[in-house]
């Protein structure tokens, strides 16, 4: 792969990141701000957002969707910039709510890591449904670690990431947004998937934070590609005019206790893709 190239560097803790617009969105935990960067670097503000974690999609309709974890809600944003709640995900868990993919009919998965992380003891985790009206719903649980989503082009299919499972895994989703045919999509060894992405190929791209690199697998678990960097990735997503540009969200891993306002070590690093970003987020 060609040389990686910064885009973005101070940032504190980057996560989830949404190429939309012309601009790549992301959340920084440190600061707790949702942040979007042009392809020059240049940065904005867009909201602050008083959680740890937060995630955020979009509707298709244009308006964000914002996993706001401290109050176990989903939030939507209005066209005048407020933050209104879309759903209300605290009666389907007391745990922290995490990732968040909107598909093309107005559907959101959300991921809820089923622990106290990182302190308390592992248990699986499940996925909610929340419907365009803004009902939630579970609709699957035993997952190890629910962390980053994607759904195909055709609405058929959401792929989730088991960071606890080394595994990437499939459901079909029903016409009511439903989930059901739980597979493996892909075992990655020692792999330890986060954010994921998805290209015109049908390969995933997973992030991986111990093992410091950004990972390309086909369906069956086929390496295509591997990014090795000098910290942990923790997000990856294809964007640029063409969306054929991987853009990773990295820092140095040394526990919760280093994601302080100080510790300023993220970046955001870019590689040219073999093939474009498609499907959902």
């Amino acid at each position: 792969m060609p040389e990686l190239q910064i885009l973005m560097s101070g940032i504190v803790f980057g996560e989830s990141p949404r190429w939309h617009g012309g601009r790549l969105w992301f959340a920084d935990w440190g600061t707790q701000e949702l942040i979007a960067v042009d392809a020059e670097g240049k940065s904005e503000v867009i909201v602050h957002v008083p959680s740890f974690p937060f995630c955020l999609d979009w509707l298709p309709d244009g308006r964000l969707l914002v996993v706001s974890a401290r109050d176990r809600l989903l939030l939507r944003q209005e066209p005048d910039g407020s933050l209104v709640t879309h759903a209300d995900l605290s009666g389907l868990s007391d745990h922290p709510w995490n990732d968040i993919v909107a598909d093309g009919r107005g559907n959101a998965y959300v991921g809820n890591i089923g622990f106290d992380f990182p302190d308390g003891e592992f248990a699986s985790g499940t996925l909610a449904l929340v419907t365009p009206d803004g009902s939630a719903r579970q609709v699957a649980d035993g997952v190890a670690f629910p962390n980053g989503m994607v759904v195909t082009p055709d609405n058929s299919t959401l792929i989730v990431a088991e960071s606890y499972g080394n595994r990437l895994t499939a459901f079909d989703i029903a016409a009511d947004g439903g989930l059901s045919n739980r597979r493996v999509w892909a075992e990655l060894a020692d792999g330890l998937p986060d954010g994921i992405c998805l290209d015109a190929d049908g390969a995933v791209w997973y992030a991986d934070v111990p093992n410091k690199r950004c990972v390309r697998v086909r369906e069956g678990g086929e390496v295509l590609h591997t990014i090795n960097l000098d910290r942990g990735c923790f997000a990856c997503m294809l964007g640029g005019p063409d969306k054929k540009t991987l853009l990773m969200v990295a820092r140095e891993w040394r526990g919760m206790e280093s994601t302080t306002f100080e510790e300023r070590i993220g970046q955001i690093l870019t590689a040219p893709a073999p093939a474009a970003g498609a499907g959902w987020p």
